[in-house]
Parts: structure tokens; C-alpha cells; sequence
């Protein structure tokens, strides 16, 4: 394997090659090399730390395990994005959803809880410290009470858009107000991206600024909101400490968002006073509606309710989850239900349409793979799947008519639109809520908009698994819905929907 380091150690007590890719993925993403591996040694199994193993090789050590650490809850070890579940967490799930986002740590702790960082902020504890077994693992510890297991990630997501943990958010002009817009503020010798990370990292603000010769810190507010890029050339100006990187001028900055999470939009509660109202939060499933809860929870601040209960999103932190759907606490109400009485039942609604080709396979893997999981080839290539798509595919359209036509009052939300501009769409969602609007606060869920509902690119589709046949169906149904929304003198169905 061209590129490649090899080099000998153990699995189990067993002897193995590792094999090192960080020659193999330059100018690309780890995972995709990693899933070009797996699929070149297939089957495969991971180990403990997340490790891939085929026929006695160890192809990809996503993991190394550093130590038990101590926490505290008023100053985390580790300081970026977190997330819990108290059913189902694994040693592997928690790298793999800090890998994601960048992050050079992770770290478990209470047999459910998964925290992530760029740099470890506690010193460590005994081992014997760590003792509570993984939730979701048997026989594997995710930390202890006040103690986190963690993990360095050896194959972090990387790409050009990034320097390090950090993502590249892209060249702004200089805000009028400077001190009001990036409240903190340094001139470093010898200058680097790095440097000023690290500076806001420590500070603890979200954006890492460069100015030139200074930098500056803060978290994205309308004095800076970062929505109107520049061409990236207006920042090409050499930093003084690194030969390679370019570190803005005092009239362009080049802006880098740390691992440092943005908490202005992380408090939810239920409504103070019930709500007479009842707003339903519409879609066929699989068209993204617990990502747009997410979504609303951060931007109102109030927990969202639903038709249904699903004890893993419970775990996950809906706590408006477990509430009777008609009990006035939450700010909207999850539902799949399509049909004249159901639909009846709410007093408005907030209808979220996605592309029917992907909302289909989203759902087919939720199906068979849970909420953040995949279906097995063996669905995709068996009878499941062209079962389900006999089945599904019409209700995809029947559901948007259904509420086009019983619905009281009803707001249209495409998902690749939220997608694409989630700053506004958000904001006209908030205000179809009836609830004043906290540019803040959006600009806090922008900067954290994935949450941990998202599935991970480490699986993919190597085929088409639309049939012609399947296309011509869909393809007539997106017509037909593309219709019905144009007479309620409605945008129609994105481009990217329309039959080509």
C-alpha cells in the first residue's frame, strides 16, 4: 500500500500489522480512506478502541486510549461538544461523533456520557477510577463517577476547509465596531493560525480571528455574523511565524471556528403557561423532523413535544419527549400522521418536505439501523427494499397533500432550503411560532447545527438502488406535489427534486 506505514503490535495478546494511512489521505478525508480500506479487506470487525480488523490485520487504529482523567462539572477536562445516552453509548460511537466534528479528544464518563475537546484540561486520576462499564458495551468502561476515559483520535476528520480541530469559516471584511464585534484581542509575536486557536481556545470563545499581526476573539453576533463571505484572495497575507499560512489583514480577517462550544443557545425548558394552541411539527418520516426539532429547541430555548414516544430520543435529551402530545408544555409537536381527523387535531403546523429519493433512503435506514444507523446491505440488495419503496414512495406525496389540504394554517419548509440557509428559514420558523426572534441565538445554532443526529459518511451506498421503474413512480409524484403547492401559490418542489 503505497504511502503506508507498517509497523508490529497487539490485539488481544494476538500479534498484528498495523497499518498506518496518514500517507494515503493527503488532500482528502481520513473516512473515505478508511472506507476504501474496509472495503478492500472486507469482513471486518473493530476492536475496543475502535480499531478495524480483518483476517488477524489491524487496517486503521482510530483511537488510542490515554488515560482516566478527572472531571468537574464546573470546568470539563474537556470543552467542546457533548452528548449523552443513557442506553446505548459506546466506546466507539463517542470517538466516532467527536471525529466528526474535528476533535482531537473524547472522552466517556458515567457509562453514557461522551465529551470532546482539542485539549485536555484536568490532570489525570487512577485507573481503578475508572470503572463503570459502557452502557451500550458490556464489558468495556466508559469512565466514572467524575472520571473520563479518554481517547486521543488518530484519524480526526480532516480537510482543506480546516487547520487542525479548528474549521475554516472563510475570509470577512473588518466589522465596523472591532472591540464590540471581537471583545478580545492580542498581538502575538510571530503570528500562525495555531497560535490564535489556541489563544481563543483558552479564552474560551468560539471564533479564532486573524488580523494580521493581532487576534481576535468572540462568538458570532450580528456585529459579525459571518454570512457575508469574501473572495478568500483578500486575505492572502503571510503569517510571520509560518512560511505557508495566510493570516489576514487589518481590513480582511480569515476566521476559524474553535472547539470551544457556544452555550448562548444550550438552555431549553417546557413553556411557563400551557399553550391552548396545538402547533404540529409535520413530515414524512425521514425528512429530517429531529434534526429540525433540534434545530428549534436551540433557536426558542423551549423543549418540542411529540405524537409518539421514542425512549432514544428521550435519552438523547428531548425531554419534551415523555409529555402527553396534547399537554401545552412544549413549543410544537412531532408527527408523522397524515389524514383529514389527524391533521385536524392541531391549530397549525410547520410542514417539512424533503426530496423523496433521499427522504426514502433516510427513512429505510432509520428502518433498519435506528436514528443515526444504517441498513445492512443484505436490506438494501434483499426484499425489504423494493417492498418498502411500493409502500413508501406514495405516501411521501399523499402526505404533503393531505396537509396542504386539511391543515389550518400551515408553513412550508423545504429541508435542502433549511440546509442551505439556515439562518433565515430558521428565523421565519421561529416567527411562524409566534415567538420574538434572537438573532443570538440563531447565530449560536449555526455554529452547532448537526447535534448528534446525524449519520456518520463512514457508510456508504456503493449503487443506485432506484430501479427505472422506481424513477418513473417518483418522478410522477414529485409532479404531482410540485402541483399542489403551486396552487396554494407555494414555491414548488427545489430543483434538485424535480424529475430530470
Amino acid at each position: 500500500m503505497p504511502g503506508s506505514v507498517l509497523r508490529l503490535g497487539l490485539v488481544n495478546d494476538a500479534p498484528q500489522i498495523f497499518i498506518s494511512v496518514s500517507g494515503v489521505c493527503v488532500n482528502s478525508n481520513s473516512r473515505l480512506c478508511l472506507e476504501q480500506l474496509v472495503k478492500l479487506h472486507s469482513p471486518w470487525d473493530r476492536t475496543r478502541d475502535g480499531a478495524f480488523v480483518t483476517n488477524g490485520i489491524l487496517l486503521c487504529l482510530l483511537a488510542k486510549y490515554i488515560g482516566c482523567y478527572i472531571d468537574d462539572t464546573q470546568r470539563r477536562a474537556l470543552r467542546g461538544a457533548s452528548f449523552f445516552d443513557y442506553r446505548k453509548m459506546t466506546v466507539f460511537r463517542c470517538q466516532d461523533n467527536c471525529a466528526e466534528r474535528g476533535y482531537l479528544y473524547a472522552g466517556l464518563e458515567f457509562g453514557a456520557e461522551c465529551y470532546c475537546g482539542h485539549k485536555i484540561q484536568a490532570p489525570n486520576s487512577s485507573e481503578s477510577d475508572c470503572n463503570m462499564e459502557c452502557k451500550g458495551e458490556k464489558g468495556n468502561v466508559c469512565g466514572g463517577a467524575n472520571r473520563l476515559s479518554i481517547y486521543r483520535l488518530e484519524l480526526s476528520q480532516e480537510s482543506t476547509r480546516r487547520y487542525g480541530s479548528a474549521i475554516f469559516k472563510g475570509c470577512f471584511r473588518r466589522p465596523e465596531n472591532v472591540t464590540m464585534a471581537l471583545p478580545v484581542g492580542a498581538a502575538i509575536a510571530n503570528m500562525s493560525v495555531d497560535k490564535c486557536v489556541d489563544l481563543c481556545t483558552e479564552k474560551e470563545y468560539s471564533l479564532a480571528v486573524l488580523a494580521g499581526d493581532s487576534c481576535r476573539c468572540g462568538f458570532p453576533t450580528p456585529r459579525f455574523a459571518l454570512h457575508e463571505r469574501e473572495d478568500e484572495e483578500l486575505c492572502q497575507h503571510r503569517c510571520p511565524g509560518e512560511e505557508f499560512e495566510s493570516c489576514g489583514t487589518e481590513e480582511y480577517f480569515l476566521v476559524y471556528q474553535t472547539q470551544v462550544q457556544d452555550n448562548r443557545c444550550m438552555d431549553r425548558r417546557f413553556l411557563p403557561t400551557r399553550s391552548r394552541q396545538l402547533m404540529a411539527l409535520a413530515s414524512f418520516p425521514g425528512a429530517g423532523n429531529t434534526w429540525a426539532r433540534h434545530l428549534i429547541e436551540l433557536a426558542t430555548g423551549f423543549y418540542t413535544g411529540s405524537y409518539y414516544f421514542d425512549g432514544s430520543l428521550y435519552n438523547k435529551g428531548f425531554k419534551g419527549e415523555r409529555d402527553h402530545w396534547r399537554s401545552g408544555r412544549t413549543i410544537c409537536i412531532k408527527t408523522h400522521e397524515s389524514g383529514k381527523k389527524e391533521i385536524e387535531a392541531f391549530d397549525s403546523s410547520i410542514l417539512m418536505i424533503r426530496n423523496p429519493y433521499k427522504a426514502l433512503m433516510a427513512e429505510f435506514n432509520r428502518k433498519y439501523g435506528g436514528h443515526i444507523g444504517f441498513a445492512s446491505q443484505a436490506h438494501w440488495r434483499g426484499k425489504e427494499w423494493p417492498e418498502f419503496v411500493k409502500n413508501y414512495a406514495p405516501w411521501w406525496a399523499s402526505h404533503t397533500l393531505d396537509w396542504l389540504k386539511y391543515g389550518k394554517k400551515v408553513h412550508v419548509v423545504h429541508f435542502e432550503e433549511l440546509k442551505k440557509d439556515l439562518f433565515t428559514q430558521l428565523k421565519s420558523m421561529v416567527l411562524f411560532l409566534g415567538l420574538e426572534v434572537s438573532e443570538d441565538r440563531l447565530l449560536c445554532v449555526e455554529g452547532q447545527k448537526d447535534g448528534n443526529f446525524k449519520r456518520s459518511g463512514l457508510r456508504k451506498l456503493e449503487y443506485d438502488p432506484y430501479t427505472p421503474e422506481m424513477r418513473a413512480s417518483i418522478d410522477e409524484l414529485i409532479k404531482t406535489v410540485d402541483s399542489a403547492l403551486k396552487r396554494r401559490n407555494l414555491s414548488g418542489v427545489p430543483e434538485d427534486y424535480r424529475p430530470r
